[in-house]
């Protein structure tokens, strides 16, 4: 009986990744995600962009951003999102044929809940960007046209419905 008494505050503190404030439920996503910078929502919206033509040995860049078009100061987790180092696989990606492209980064190993030195603020009214080069963790072949979907809100809290495409090229 005792062991089930520290089991279930530990089961609690495991699921609550991110506040409470700043995460999505079903009806979040259902409500639909701010498409441009002027719509309304109640929680932080991500836009991506990527541009995918790139000078050779440069960085293939995709731009991260969070905005907060709320009344209220807004907070996210910055784990599986641009906000720092490349620490897990935070994007889906897919070529032409819809096979996923390998991911070839680090599998960070977080203890849970995050600590508060883990999230990020966003004033109302306000955005932060992001940028992650896609080169470093992931297996792209020049000339492929590719998707990508970000896959961060469970642990980040943010919601995003952007689906991305390009072609990665060099330009000569």
């Amino acid at each position: 009986m005792k062991n089930i008494k520290l089991i279930v505050p530990a089961l609690l503190l495991l699921f609550s990744a991110c506040s409470q404030a700043t995460r999505s439920t079903g009806s979040d996503l259902n409500a639909g995600a701010k498409t441009d910078s002027t719509m309304a929502s109640d929680s932080l919206v991500a836009k991506i962009a990527i541009n995918g033509k790139v000078i050779q040995g440069d960085p293939l860049v995709m731009r991260f951003v969070v905005y907060n078009n709320t009344q209220a100061l807004k907070s996210f987790c910055i784990w599986h999102t641009p906000f720092e180092p490349l620490m897990s696989k935070y994007l889906d990606i897919t070529d032409e044929k819809g096979e996923q492209v390998a991911y070839k980064g680090p599998m960070a190993k977080r203890i849970m809940p995050p600590p508060a030195d883990s999230y990020s603020k966003v004033e109302p009214g306000d955005s932060l960007v992001g940028n992650a080069d896609l080169l470093k963790a992931y297996d792209l072949k020049k000339g492929s046209s590719y998707k990508v979907v970000y896959n961060g809100g469970n642990m980040s809290g943010l919601v995003s419905k952007d689906t991305v495409t390009f072609v990665y090229e060099d330009i000569h």
